[in-house]
Order: C-alpha cells, then sequence, then structure tokens
C-alpha cells in the first residue's frame, strides 16, 4: 500500500502522521509542489501524479489559501481537479488544513477567509471523541470552508468548521502533524511575523509545542488509526 503525502512548501513534513500511515504498513510517498526557491512566487506548474497509483492520498498545508487563484492558480485548480478525480475514483483521502478546504472547494464547497486567525493549541467541540477527540490540537489559518454537498461536519471551533467526511475521505482544519521541530521551522521562514501580529510570543508557543510533543504524536496515530478503520476502511497490517 503506498500513500501520497502532498506537500504544498517546502517547510511542512508529514511528521508523525507519515509514522503512522507507516506503523500500518504503508510506502510512504512525499511529492513537494512549490520547491523552497519559488516560496516568494509560487504560481508555478506542477504535474499531479496519477490519484489511483495511491491507496491513500494526504494533501497537507500551504500558507497560501485555497481561494487565492490569481496567486497559485497554475496548481491550485489542477490540484482541484485532481482531488475531484480521486474522490469520483474512491481514492480516500486525508486533507490536512489547506488540502481540506481544497478538497471542500473541489466538492462544491467554498473557501474563504475567516473572520480572525487561529494559531496555536486549541480546543475544538466533537461529536465523536473516539475519533476526533476534543484535543487540544495545533491550528494555523486564517481561512475556512463551507461544507460541500453531501459532507457530515463531525468537530468545530468559534470561528471554524474543524473535521468533516465525505464517501471515503477526511477534510481536517487542524494541524496533527505539527511537532515543536515543525513550528521552529515555519518561524524562521516567516511565521514569526505573524505569530507577533497575533499577539503571542514565539518562544511561548514553541516552549508549549515541546511540552505537547508526545501527547501530539499519539493523538496523530490515534487519528490515523481512525480514518483508516472507519472513513477509509482500509484493512493495514500494523
Amino acid at each position: 500500500m503506498r500513500a501520497l503525502f502532498l506537500q504544498h512548501d517546502h517547510v511542512s513534513p508529514p511528521g508523525p502522521v507519515a509514522d503512522a500511515f507507516a506503523a500500518h504498513g504503508f510506502e510512504i510517498v512525499e511529492q513537494v509542489v512549490v520547491p523552497g526557491e519559488n516560496f516568494e512566487t509560487p504560481n508555478v506548474t506542477f504535474n499531479h501524479p496519477n490519484p489511483t497509483d495511491f491507496d491513500v492520498l494526504v494533501p497537507m498545508g500551504s500558507p497560501w489559501g485555497a481561494w487565492d487563484d490569481a496567486c497559485i492558480g497554475n496548481w491550485l485548480t489542477p490540484e482541484l481537479e485532481w482531488l475531484r478525480t480521486a474522490q469520483a475514483a474512491d481514492v480516500p483521502i486525508f486533507g490536512i488544513c489547506f488540502g481540506g478546504q481544497a478538497l471542500a472547494r473541489a466538492l462544491g464547497g467554498s473557501v474563504a477567509p475567516g473572520p480572525k486567525a487561529e494559531i496555536g493549541w486549541h480546543v475544538i467541540q466533537s461529536d465523536d471523541p473516539e475519533f476526533i477527540p476534543h484535543g487540544p490540537w495545533f491550528q494555523w489559518h486564517y481561512d475556512r470552508w463551507q461544507l460541500p454537498p453531501g459532507a457530515t461536519e463531525i468537530a468545530r471551533s468559534a470561528v471554524a468548521s474543524q473535521a468533516y467526511v465525505i464517501g471515503r475521505s477526511l477534510g481536517l482544519q487542524f494541524h496533527p502533524e505539527v511537532l515543536s521541530g515543525t513550528l521552529e521551522t515555519w518561524l524562521a521562514t516567516d511565521g514569526k511575523p505573524a505569530l507577533i501580529a497575533d499577539g503571542q510570543d514565539p518562544d511561548t508557543l514553541i516552549a508549549m509545542c515541546k511540552a505537547f510533543d508526545a501527547d501530539a504524536a499519539q493523538r496523530a496515530h490515534n487519528l490515523v488509526d481512525q480514518f483508516l478503520s472507519r472513513v477509509a476502511r482500509i484493512t493495514a497490517v500494523k
């Protein structure tokens, strides 16, 4: 079995989510859409692979908006079609943040800026805590989706919908893959001014991440377990 992790930038590794899929016997394949040299000019051309070559697709987060065709339309428009094709072919999708937003848009929902950002560790309201625990979950987003037809929302915050299921696919607004090392990289790349503008201290958030690392990794593993058994309905080998 093969799981494709589609990383939209060069500074967002799949972390414990990939570890969890690997523990179930998946071969982990990683592809980066926007290479580091194009971070400031992200409207690149990218050839998405055949989705049916994989057993699970994991489109990940992005510093760019899933609504922003002017900024990233060269690859965003093809990615929406790619996600539609995958869903029609019954290939399970585990969409993280931008990935969950793009899936919602691809399937007839919409994505737009939210009323405010959610950055840092947040508790969410879940209709199914065994599947999506209340948290805390790490967040870093400015946008939110409107659910596509046929989707079932299973978690939310005061700001945004946080998780939905549609067919054999799952959309997440939060970041189960983020540990302290990823946050440190984001802050070193371009995230520190945004975090300070949000009224937060970078050192404090890094310290919180380090304190949560072990628990966050375990939550990521549990979430993948639940996704595979309850949504994707894949009998994997541990």
